[in-house]
């Protein structure tokens, strides 16, 4: 049947066969196909409706996704391949939709997917960006950010002809919807909306990714998340935000009018969630909205109340956004009486200056106005719920402890196994049978063969087939050449300090040293990282710098280039997840315990047969549960006793510095005349003086334990069996973190659909 109709369409556009177009033309064919069979699946349909409202949706690469949802993944692949055709490469022409960053992105789109999946009503709505976040390059040792075209003529964008208005107070912005169709597996579909302006203006955008920031009705939707180290910046993500909540609420009120409902009753038919607090103003937009519909404004708070929920990523204080009222007066002044309004109902009631909305530098707090004017607020880990609910966020719990709830993240094994990892997908179903790809839970049923040699060995042979995968593509994309027999240690995740990258330096300065005094690891050693660092965060490009410094040193070092390799892949996407993830040993999360509110990375390793190696946080927590002591190497501080460090003000660096010889020559080597030679000095001194002066995040408190447990790692590595054990466990009892099962849970207990 698909082969039918991919001739017709290759035929009609190129008046060819399949055997003889190129790979871009058969991807655009291939677009074709798919949606075509996307438009005969049914649409999810329900009384109630979820909207997901996110500022970020890392979607990835779609092709080889929607075809494996739309079960013809394995036809379309043994079409290609009777006409000399791979997949694998068509898809290497398809762009990455520049949606997102980090985790938040990464986890709204696995949730997109599961939502569809489950067969529930609910869409995403977020923004168009032109140029996402940055595409990055690296030059002289350094990141550089370059812009990061995706959108094509041809895409998977559906232009549509509804637009709205949205007012500014110096301007009304007419916007234009665009919508993704989300496939779910083995079900209907939803969409993903995303919002942008029709006087977008990409040449504004000039050297780098530098572009006139006041420009609003030219830059709106161009990045996302743009450099926020000036006003101008500030002021244009207030902009953005409101942009895609006042869309959002428009269309949700348009699409409850035309359904027949009563708004009045808006609770029964929409759940919003709001992902993160970037969301926020749809509570006063909403409000305001309501109003302007004939809505008392005691009845549009009491709707809104009950139809919106919250998701809360971070307990880092600066990622919860705070406004001030100076920068939303400049923008959005019609919120503005909405929102001194719900603050002052607040005050009435509570006289904790902790859970004011406007504080007394006169600060809108997103956060604390999603949880008094939102009916459920979640966390997303055991662990970082319970630091939300006993401390963060603790004045809240006391006064609303219903509306706290827990909901550990998930990813969608869809991509996360069967699309980046097909040949364990295979192997898994020939020793359990196929039912896993519906019901994550039933990978219990490997623990069968833990003691099964052939299985093991086979499970060593499948990890091998893709670092070899894996060697090939880095040397094809990077001219980079690894060691397919080396330990492939990996950290992938944003560049941020309290995921302590800059511990993982000082690790690879310690192997450094100790093979130059002869002390050799029993097996080669591969350390890959993949991050990119936002545009104005210097310390976090700094740490980017003495990565690729130790790359070249260590390279040029024939002493020690042998035993140890340190890569930096270029431009960290999904798509090169999809290839680093399944070739991974070992699985860096070694987060500050108490700061990463939960990760998916470490849940997609440990899927995929890593072994991890972490501190005690976020879902690292759960991992250890569900696998147990042998099975995950655990190093550093518990959170409470980083709570306490913080508390107390008692963690001070420079001790470490000063009365530890090994930590004090790890440090010391950032300036050596080795690093100086090739390296900026000006960018080695600040991450020197940042280590030993301030170190926020405690790198040098775990580092000698982080050292100990990585060695240990690296020595119980060359016990093949024993490991391979490991990694069967692992994977065995990941179906714990199927975004499917966190989805089932946001229904059940949130949104009711």
């Amino acid at each position: 049947m698909e082969e039918k109709i991919l001739q017709e369409i290759v035929a009609k556009r190129y008046g060819k066969s399949i055997a003889s177009c190129s790979n871009e033309e058969l991807y655009f064919a291939l677009l074709e196909l798919t949606k075509k069979v996307i438009q005969t699946k049914k649409r999810n349909t329900g009384e109630k409706k979820l909207y997901y409202i996110s500022a970020e949706f890392l979607i990835g690469k779609l092709l080889s996704n929607n075809l494996i949802n739309l079960q013809i993944f394995d036809d379309v692949g043994d079409i290609l391949k009777k006409n000399g055709k791979s997949l694998e490469e068509i898809e290497e022409i398809e762009p990455e939709p520049s949606l997102g960053n980090g985790g938040l992105g990464r986890l709204a789109a696995c949730f997109l997917d599961s939502i569809a999946t489950l067969g529930l009503n609910g869409d995403g709505i977020g923004l168009n960006y032109h140029f996402g976040l940055f595409k990055q390059e690296f030059e002289n040792h350094m990141q550089k950010e370059t812009i990061n075209p995706w959108i094509q003529k041809e895409s998977w964008l559906n232009k549509t002809n509804i637009t709205y208005e949205v007012p500014f107070k110096d301007f009304t912005a007419v916007s234009r919807l665009y919508e993704i169709d989300v496939t779910g597996y083995q079900n209907g579909c939803n969409k993903l909306r995303l919002f942008d302006i029709e006087t977008i203006d990409e040449s504004l955008v000039s050297k780098g990714i530098s572009f006139a920031k006041e420009e609003i009705a030219k830059n709106l939707t161009l990045f996302l998340y743009p450099d926020d180290s000036d006003t101008n910046g500030l002021l244009l993500r207030i902009y953005q935000q409101y942009f895609m909540v006042s869309n959002a609420a428009q269309l949700i009120l348009e699409e409850c009018i035309q359904a027949g409902y009563n708004l009045d009753k808006l609770q029964e038919h929409v759940v919003i969630q709001i992902n993160d607090t970037h969301p926020s103003l749809v509570i006063p937009e909403l409000i305001r909205l309501l109003m302007e519909k004939g809505i008392t404004m005691d009845r549009a708070i009491s709707i809104v109340s009950k139809t919106c929920a919250y998701t809360n990523h971070t307990i880092l204080a600066e990622a919860l956004e705070k406004w001030p009222l100076d920068y939303l007066k400049k923008v959005v002044p019609h919120l503005l009486p909405i929102i001194i309004e719900l603050d002052r109902r607040v005050k009435e009631k509570y006289q904790d200056p902790k859970v004011a909305i406007i504080d007394k530098e006169n600060r809108a707090h997103m956060a604390h106005m999603d949880i008094h004017y939102g009916f459920s607020v979640n966390g997303v880990a055991a662990l970082h719920t319970n630091i939300l609910v006993e401390e963060e966020l603790n004045a809240f719990y006391q006064i609303y402890p219903e509306k706290f709830n827990n909901k550990t993240n998930g990813i969608t094994f869809r991509r996360w196994l069967m699309h980046c990892n097909q040949p364990l997908t295979r192997f898994i179903e020939e020793l359990i049978g196929d039912e896993f790809k519906k019901d994550a839970t039933r990978l219990q049923e490997l623990l069968d063969f833990t003691e099964d040699k052939q299985v093991l060995n086979r499970l060593d042979a499948i990890k091998y087939e893709n670092k070899v995968a894996l060697k090939k593509y880095l040397m094809e994309t990077q001219g980079i050449e690894i060691n397919e027999n080396s330990i492939f240690d990996i950290q992938i995740k944003r560049l941020h300090e309290y995921k302590r990258q800059q511990m993982n330096v000082l690790y690879i300065i310690y192997k450094y040293l100790e093979i130059k005094k002869g002390k050799l690891p029993k097996q080669p050693i591969t350390m890959i990282f993949g991050a990119k660092a936002a545009p104005a965060y210097v310390i976090a490009k700094d740490i980017i710098h003495v990565i690729l410094c130790l790359q070249e040193l260590i390279n040029q070092d024939l002493d020690v280039s042998p035993y140890l390799k340190v890569v930096m892949v270029e431009n960290y996407n999904v798509t090169k997840a999809a290839k680093l993830i399944p070739a991974c040993d070992i699985s860096e999360q070694i987060s500050l315990a108490s700061k990463e509110a939960s990760g998916t990375g470490n849940m997609k390793f440990m899927l995929n047969g890593a072994i991890t190696l972490g501190t005690e946080d976020g879902a690292n927590v759960e991992i250890h549960q569900l696998v147990g002591d042998e099975n995950i190497y655990i190093f550093g501080a518990k959170s409470e006793d980083v709570i306490n460090h913080y508390r107390n003000k008692d963690y001070v660096a420079r001790d470490y510095y000063e009365n530890d010889p090994l930590i004090h020559e790890l440090v010391e080597f950032i300036l050596s005349r080795d690093m100086l030679l090739i390296g900026e000095k000006k960018n080695l001194i600040r991450l020197y003086q940042e280590l030993i002066n301030k170190d926020w995040f405690m790198t040098l408190l775990d580092i000698k334990d982080y050292i100990k447990t990585k060695d240990q790692m690296i020595e119980d590595y060359s016990d093949r069996e024993k490991w391979n054990k490991k990694a069967l466990i692992n994977i065995a009892n990941a179906g714990f973190f199927s975004s499917d099962r966190t989805i089932e849970q946001y229904n059940e207990e949130i949104w009711k659909l």
